[in-house]
């Protein structure tokens, strides 16, 4: 996968802020617990110590942060890529546990991030049967970043015990990209920077979109994950979900069947039977998550009902590996949006031709 030239708006931010993993007031390796470098949250203090003590509400309270921390921990999904894509290197962040295809806790936009501020690993806490809360407290954090993350009240208050937390502003796992951004970059003094990186990814979507005219207008569902061995039901994200909210952003709209099903709950995600699929008749692209080997999308294709829906008949389908770094990016957050837009959008459009 290529890296495209819109990785500049990283290194722009970088710049503008003057920092790097080893500057400002940056601990040695030995004093961070292995990453190499402190948040260097020290960097543009001249503009932002001024914004503390900050409050910060949310769904699971309200935070308040007294001084511009020094070092920053982030929990769950993502979190540590806002900071990253502004210069700042978390002290400890959750170790990649889906789409990580070479097993170093890393996906590679954030590999990369780190290479390029010339930083150490930070410690990653191991998440896969919840949060390590000891773990989280040895990397003695100023500010716990979850903006995305799904959180319960009781880790909310465990976590709060080590050190203030900033959690997600509505539901769990529905935090859109630019709302993550802006959460996590307050809670670090760099709201200002944050906006900018922003309107950077922003310009980066239009730049690519632009390429593909045949995405404008039509509909498009995020299928989750299929069972290849049970196909007798199909699950999608709804409009609560990031994945979804993200075809917006492409020019591409949310069919009425999906917008509809997700009124009146809080649920990122929905099934319906094979039977009930009539309902998708209104969708022009389906994208969800598949195998390299095409296996499920045989199956959906050779199902008697299944392969009777629209999208699926004229071909207009188009399943991410779900192992590959292309997978898991479709959900968007800071750092990963510019590394696949090229290619995500491509594939797309290439499920929006076949749409008469």
């Amino acid at each position: 996968m290529k890296r495209p030239p819109s990785l500049r708006i990283l290194t722009v931010a970088a710049v503008l802020l003057g920092i790097t993993a080893c500057g400002g007031t940056s601990e040695t390796k030995d004093e961070t617990t292995g990453a190499g470098a402190s948040a260097s949250a020290t960097a543009g203090a001249g503009n932002s110590a001024s914004t503390f003590p900050m409050t910060i509400k949310h769904a699971l309270g309200t935070t308040t942060i007294e001084a511009k921390p020094q070092r920053v921990a982030t929990v769950n999904w993502a979190n540590h890529e806002a900071p990253l894509a502004l210069g700042v290197v978390p002290v400890g962040m959750a170790a990649a546990n889906f789409g990580d295809d070479d097993g170093d806790g890393l996906l590679p936009w954030v590999e990369e991030r780190l290479e390029e501020l010339k930083a150490g690993k930070p410690v990653l806490f191991d998440e896969t049967d919840g949060i390590d809360f000891e773990a989280v407290a040895d990397t003695k954090p100023d500010v716990i970043l979850a903006a995305y993350s799904g959180l319960t009240q009781q880790d909310y208050d465990t976590l709060s015990d080590i050190a203030p937390v900033v959690a997600y502003p509505d539901a769990a796992w529905a935090t859109p990209w630019r709302e993550i951004i802006r959460m996590n970059s307050k809670a670090i003094g760099l709201a200002a920077e944050g906006d900018k990186l922003i309107g950077d990814i922003e310009a980066d979507i239009k730049a690519v979109v632009a390429k593909y005219p045949q995405l404008k207008g039509k509909s498009a569902m995020f299928m989750t994950h299929v069972d290849p061995n049970d196909v007798s039901e199909i699950g999608f994200y709804t409009t609560h979900d990031t994945r979804t909210l993200f075809f917006e952003d492409l020019g591409l709209t949310i069919p009425g069947s999906i917008a509809e099903a997700s009124k009146g709950t809080e649920k990122f995600a929905l099934s319906r039977s094979a039977e009930q699929i009539d309902v998708f008749d209104d969708v022009d692209i389906i994208t969800g998550y598949g195998d390299e080997k095409g296996e499920l999308l045989a199956k959906i294709r050779k199902d008697p009902l299944l392969s009777k829906i629209p999208a699926v008949e004229r071909g207009s389908v188009y399943l991410l590996p779900d192992s590959k770094p292309l997978g898991t990016a479709a959900n968007p957050t800071p750092l990963s949006i510019s590394w696949v837009l090229e290619d995500y959008v491509k594939a797309l459009a290439e499920a929006a031709d076949k749409v008469k």
